[in-house]
């Protein structure tokens, strides 16, 4: 798959830059994204729930993290290419 149709259908890949704008203000910014591997996310994709989650790394590994979060909380960074 071509990076200009990923970055046009705004899919997220693992190890990409996003933008947090979830519930969570005090960490909203720019994270590296990996898919989530938590037991409650394995446990959803096992009864087929569609809800994609992330966690999300601190790239300059300041911040404690991951923080597991939801696809509609984060938006793929125009510096992931």
């Amino acid at each position: 798959m071509s990076d200009t149709l990923l970055r046009s259908l705004d899919l997220i890949e693992p190890g990409d830059l996003v933008l947090y704008h979830g519930t969570f203000e005090c960490c909203h910014g720019l994270w590296l994204a990996i898919p989530c591997t938590c037991g409650i996310c394995d446990a959803m994709d096992a009864f087929g729930v569609a809800d994609p989650r992330f966690a999300l790394i601190d790239p300059w590994g300041e911040l404690s993290g991951p923080f597991h979060v939801r696809r509609k909380s984060v938006t793929r960074s125009a510096a992931s290419g």
